[in-house]
């Protein structure tokens, strides 16, 4: 009998201890089954703008996607909006996450310079235009986004040595288009930036930051111009000034399985 009412107040108090940790079941299938839930973004990203208008959403912010999916797997969120590509990588290395097939939104990916700057933006513009033209575009897209089955291997694009430093600003934790590998920064958009600076007859010097500390940087002239899978969005168009589009892509859920 001891033995009996023992075992069950070592229950009873093992799910007061550990019961509200449980991972909840959550069934979300679209973008409209995401009213109500809590939802986790990265911060400073036009993600955390797009969930602030999902109904009876609670939204948490996290410096980096790959720190929402670690609370997405214990259970302390149910679902995460983020950038398509940064969270094919995500599902990829976690079998227990998957990505909803009903796509959030889509959005174009450009290089942001402090308002003004017309001589650099026009330089990176025309640098956009002809690396579409001379298939130098279709190669960082083969090497980064569509890599063939051995995986990504980094083209090698060398710098020039100059005077003259262009400083990119980035959050290099947003694969393929940057992230660490070593000691170094890596990515589409390190690629492009270095064409980018080459072309602006400048040494380029990357700044790893958070994401949503970027255009503080921009405008305080800390950074030269940024490079970070950036979206041009109306209301950052208030205090940057964007390029032409690089890149389109989609904001997509991650759920658990």
């Amino acid at each position: 009998m001891k033995k009996t009412i023992f075992a069950a107040a070592a229950a009873a108090l093992a799910f007061a201890l550990f019961g509200c940790n449980e991972k909840k079941t959550v069934e979300i299938n679209s973008a409209a089954d995401l009213e109500g839930k809590t939802i986790g973004v990265q911060a400073g990203t036009t993600g955390e703008v797009y969930v602030g208008d999902v109904k009876d959403a609670k939204v948490q912010s996290f410096k980096s996607g790959i720190d929402a999916s670690l609370a997405l797997k214990n259970g302390a969120i149910d679902a995460i909006v983020l950038d398509e590509l940064p969270a094919l990588e995500i599902v990829k290395r976690n079998d227990s996450l998957k990505i909803v097939q009903d796509k959030f939104v889509s959005e174009d990916y450009a290089i942001a310079v402090k308002k003004g700057n017309k001589a650099l933006l026009d330089s990176i513009n025309a640098t956009i235009a002809r690396i579409k033209t001379d298939g130098n575009y279709d190669a960082l897209v083969k090497s980064f986004i569509m890599p063939s089955e051995s995986g990504v291997v980094v083209p090698k694009i060398d710098g020039i040595e100059s005077d003259k430093v262009l400083k990119m600003g980035t959050n290099a934790s947003f694969p393929p288009f940057e992230y660490s590998e070593g000691a170094d920064v890596v990515g589409f958009d390190v690629s492009l930036s270095t064409l980018i600076a080459n072309d602006f007859g400048a040494k380029l010097q990357i700044i790893d930051m958070n994401f949503d500390g970027l255009i503080a940087a921009l405008q305080s002239d800390a950074i030269d111009f940024i490079a970070s899978g950036m979206t041009a969005t109306d209301e950052r168009r208030k205090n940057v000034d964007f390029s032409e589009p690089y890149y389109t892509s989609n904001q997509v859920i991650i759920v658990r399985k």
